[in-house]
């Protein structure tokens, strides 16, 4: 009983957004391994305070997607908070329509999931509505938490969309399974830690590229932004991506969030970095980190 408790113990802890089942927890499992002991939060901020408190070891935190884009709360997040990115996931995201055992297709009156799956499967779910015009599409915060929410509720006309997962952990059946409507889903993660344990989060990554994640705000001047990249295309350091973020209580002037190929410490990384410095009224460091996969 003792060695079990101390196994447990060692479990990487991992904070993440929704129910139980959810595809943050399935990214957890993919980049952390099986051996995690899962903290489902209700919402970001949440799971970033889990880690402030050291109530995790670290959170995997969903950037963007490929269909629905950014995952604005969360780039606002990485500034509020003082963790560090340790690590990225690509996680291939395919829906399914999930229901209590025994329920028939074309029984239900009701599906539930998140606004963002619900907005990827859309195709799906207008065919379905031209069978069952009464059909509501329904809202949920979370689509695991939308599984969690019909098995509770016992219903037979009710159903969700979420992952494969969602339907083993809530012991669901699945009326149809592949139901996005385009394959090239995916979804980002970044994997964050507090500086101090970051030492303590083991990944499972064989990657050996490595990207840096940065955020500078630029004075609101002409050629302001130029100058602020010129030092990475002198430096013939590729870009991964830039996104900007108005400031709050600074009308139209914005923070850039900048993804770069390469290690921070590394010579070209470290002069294009100074020269930021130099025209950038601030620049903070999220991390570097293997890419993914």
């Amino acid at each position: 009983m003792q060695r079990a408790t101390q196994k447990k113990k060692h479990r990487t802890r991992v904070a993440f957004q929704g129910e139980r089942g959810a595809f943050s927890e399935e990214a957890a499992r993919r980049i952390l391994g099986e051996k995690i002991e899962p903290c489902p939060k209700r919402e970001f901020d949440e799971m970033f305070e889990a880690v402030i408190r050291d109530e995790a070891d670290c959170a995997v935190v969903p950037i963007e997607n490929t269909l629905a884009g950014s995952v604005i709360k969360n780039y606002d997040l990485l500034v509020d908070y003082d963790l560090e990115i340790i690590g990225e996931l690509v996680l291939r995201v395919a829906h399914n329509l999930i229901a209590p055992k025994g329920t028939h297709l074309r029984s239900l009156r009701k599906i539930y999931s998140h606004p963002v799956a619900l907005a990827q499967c859309e195709d799906f779910l207008h065919k379905l509505r031209l069978e069952i015009p009464s059909l509501e599409i329904l809202p949920a915060y979370d689509t695991a938490g939308a599984v969690k929410l019909v098995v509770e509720n016992g219903r037979h006309d009710e159903a969700a969309i979420a992952s494969r997962a969602a339907a083993t952990t809530y012991r669901a059946q699945i009326l149809a399974e592949g139901i996005e409507s385009n394959p090239q889903n995916f979804t980002r993660f970044f994997v964050m830690a507090r500086p101090d344990r970051r030492g303590s989060v083991r990944l499972k990554t064989r990657s050996r590229e490595v990207k840096t994640s940065i955020v500078f705000r630029t004075t609101n001047k002409p050629g302001a932004l130029f100058h602020a990249l010129e030092a990475f295309a002198k430096g013939k350091i590729d870009l991964a991506k830039i996104e900007s973020r108005p400031i709050v209580g600074r009308p139209w002037e914005y923070s850039f969030y900048l993804d770069f190929m390469g290690d921070r410490n590394a010579p070209a990384a470290r002069r294009a970095l100074a020269s930021l410095t130099m025209v950038a009224e601030s620049l903070r460091i999220f991390g570097s980190y293997p890419r993914a996969e």
